[in-house]
């Protein structure tokens, strides 16, 4: 009897996800090209934040429109970090496209600060969980693939 094989990647693919590519860094994290309002931009992938967030500075270039939020972002070895929502935004990951998209606004001067001490190029936000959930993503870390459907 013959057994045939097939790869992740053509698993996925018929089953409708799209293949995107995760570029490698120094700090061992993935940048993925991402477009949020027709802007596209370099986003950290991180699996352990909740929440996917653009840099502060960077409101007006994807075109975000922001109210005040009370939620207050953590992470490792910082306090409590003031954020802004915006809602309403579209956001697009490869071929993968979701409309309504909400995303948090912060300060990630400490982040690329990071980047820049390791010679890695400044990102303009993170990629996290509520992005991963929406897409039922898989990530591929030996092909260095990310698949959304």
């Amino acid at each position: 009897m013959k057994t045939t094989t097939s790869s992740l990647s053509e698993y996925l693919t018929k089953k409708s996800y799209f293949k995107i590519k995760m570029h490698p860094i120094a700090s061992n994290h993935f940048k993925i090209i991402v477009k949020i309002n027709g802007v596209k931009g370099l986003f950290i992938l991180d699996t352990g934040a909740s929440t996917s967030f653009v840099d502060k500075k960077l409101k007006q270039k994807y075109k975000l429109n922001t109210e005040t939020s009370v939620v207050k972002a953590s992470g490792a070895g910082r306090d409590k970090i003031d954020t802004l929502l915006s809602k309403n935004n579209r956001i697009q990951i490869g071929g993968w496209i979701k409309n309504r998209f909400q995303v948090a606004l912060l300060d990630l001067s400490y982040v690329n600060d990071a980047f820049d001490s390791i010679d890695a190029s400044p990102v303009d936000g993170i990629l996290g969980a509520d992005v991963l959930k929406k897409g039922s993503a898989v990530i591929d870390y030996e092909k260095r693939y990310l698949y959304f459907k």
